[in-house]
């Protein structure tokens, strides 16, 4: 082929049909990538709750700051959500310190995430006093709880159900709750530039 010879009619065929399944597989693997993306926690909650801040710090109230991975803001006020990223058979309640993920492969364990939510929880609560504010550890699909949930504990599938439907119920949230939410957006921009004046 590459001596300038003409293709014959089966290799000009082949040719077709291998750039025909190439084209095929990389259109497969980007609408894969694309809908694995969109399956991601940051996106469907970005697509359910009226706005979404990601991986900010707030000050803890005893001249600390504490790392918040998501605040949404909905119709209900503010809900911070803690994501485990786990998959296998959970076994917690809100009494153990220790809770225990048994999978295919292996078996292991990881602190108790309630106190570490409602410190969170506490946290955005003293910089809004007058917005309702909740939160979940949300576990993402693979986690199974055979035994039950364990206090504002929650699978992501129902989370994200739960705030799509009350987003159509209630639609948006008051303007006082906005004004809540603006100020929590200035907290954590103010406490990033301190980290970032530390580190400099």
């Amino acid at each position: 082929w590459c001596s300038g010879m003409p293709l014959s009619d089966s290799q000009t065929l082949y040719l077709a049909i291998a750039t025909g399944v190439v084209l095929v597989a990389l259109i497969f693997a980007l609408w894969l990538r694309r809908r694995r993306r969109q399956r991601e926690p940051d996106a469907r909650l970005r697509a359910v709750a009226e706005d979404l801040l990601a991986n900010f710090l707030l000050p803890d109230g005893d001249d600390g700051e504490i790392h918040i991975e998501f605040a949404a803001l909905t119709a209900d006020g503010v809900l911070v959500v803690d994501i485990k990223r786990v998959s296998g058979h959970v076994f917690g309640s809100d009494a153990m310190q220790d809770w225990t993920v048994i999978g295919e492969r292996r078996r292991f364990t990881f602190a108790n995430p309630q106190p570490a939510l409602y410190d969170r929880i506490a946290a955005v609560r003293r910089l809004l006093p007058d917005v309702p504010v909740d939160g979940y550890v949300v576990f993402t699909p693979g986690a199974d709880f055979s035994k039950g949930l364990p206090a504002q504990t929650l699978l992501l599938d129902e989370l994200i159900e739960r705030l799509a439907g009350r987003r159509r119920e209630a639609g948006s949230a008051p303007e006082n709750y906005r004004a809540g939410w603006d100020q929590l957006r200035h907290e954590a921009v103010a406490a990033q530039l301190g980290q970032l004046m530390k580190q400099g």
